[in-house]
């Protein structure tokens, strides 16, 4: 039990420091690496749905995208591992190409597809799988987080609301998907 949790903080602890490491070479690079997000419909840009959710702005982006991402990443933790790689995978991957088909004609880059895929996730999977461990994690995130809905609605131009639009439907469907039979054995173990 003590093991998996330190495995679990490993894994929280990686995804940020990753995430704060290319932020610095980012910057060291006068912020050359965000031609690496992805520009819709572009061709070219297709593969950076992969790289897109590594890349920030500035410190505040990142800072708030961090504090987001370690907490959802932890709640999908509480489930799984399995579950979590494979919903980090699916909900990174649906949202990069959602983005890159119906977003507006501007770079997009930044975690925060994932972690309102992931926030979507944590609710959704109370409705598909009603295990008491899925309802009570929603009541948390419903409660704590809930305010988060307005983030999927355009507010500023600078802020990429399709990621976080796709990003909480593709959270929505990794939830669905969770659930079939196929997927249920094999994310279910540790």
């Amino acid at each position: 039990m003590i093991r998996a949790f330190w495995q679990r903080v490993r894994i929280v602890l990686t995804v940020c420091g990753v995430l704060s490491l290319v932020h610095v070479a980012n910057m060291a690079l006068g912020g050359q690496l965000n031609q690496f997000g992805i520009f819709p419909r572009e061709t070219a840009s297709l593969p950076h749905i992969y790289s897109s959710p590594l890349l920030h702005g500035n410190l505040s982006h990142l800072i708030n995208n961090l504090i987001g991402l370690a907490i959802f990443s932890w709640l999908c933790l509480l489930r799984t591992i399995r579950l979590y790689v494979w919903s980090s995978f699916f909900i990174v991957t649906l949202t990069g190409i959602l983005v890159w088909l119906l977003g507006r004609p501007a770079m997009h880059i930044g975690a925060s597809g994932w972690i309102f895929g992931l926030w979507s996730l944590s609710i959704a999977l109370a409705w598909f799988d009603r295990r008491p461990l899925n309802i009570l994690i929603a009541f948390v995130v419903v409660f704590l987080y809930g305010s988060m809905i307005y983030g999927v609605l355009p507010q500023d131009a600078a802020i990429s609301f399709e990621a976080h639009l796709f990003g909480a439907i593709s959270g929505v469907i990794a939830a669905w998907l969770s659930t079939f039979k196929i997927f249920k054995r094999k994310l279910s173990r540790r």
